[in-house]
């Protein structure tokens, strides 16, 4: 797992052309003072070895950066350009909607950008340090 993270004063995106053939239509969307989270699903990260400790850790390192600034809006953006090797794009989604909901649970809101689309950004992030953060989990 890739975790490229930001903390936006403004994040808002657009789908711009269906990259998987089964993508469902997808609309834009537009959040504000959140964590935006551009993550590189690897296939050991869905593996019944790995896949939880993977999972822990992306959750518990989501949380900490979310909280660092009191923030309760995240969103996870698939972006697979941050590795060679991508696992599959359904394992890869159910590993969004199971952390999606893991989030919900504990009083986020959570966005999951347009799955299976290229979609063009507005990113407004901020200055600091921890803003922008880069973890390989």
């Amino acid at each position: 797992m890739r975790a490229l993270t930001f903390l936006v004063d403004r994040f808002a995106w657009s789908p711009f052309s269906r990259t998987l053939d089964d993508a469902p239509d997808a609309s834009p969307g537009e959040v504000a003072d959140a964590l935006v989270a551009f993550l590189h699903v690897e296939p050991d990260d869905v593996t019944e070895e790995l896949g939880d400790k993977v999972f822990k850790k992306l959750l518990k390192h989501l949380k900490w950066l979310a909280n660092k600034r009191e923030l309760k809006t995240i969103v996870l953006h698939s972006f697979t350009h941050l590795g060679a090797d991508n696992a599959d794009a359904d394992a890869a989604l159910a590993l969004f909607d199971r952390l999606a909901e893991r989030l919900r649970d504990t009083g986020y809101a959570v966005e999951i950008t347009p799955f299976g689309w290229f979609c063009s950004w507005i990113l407004d992030v901020r200055g600091e340090s921890l803003a922008k953060v880069y973890k390989q989990i």
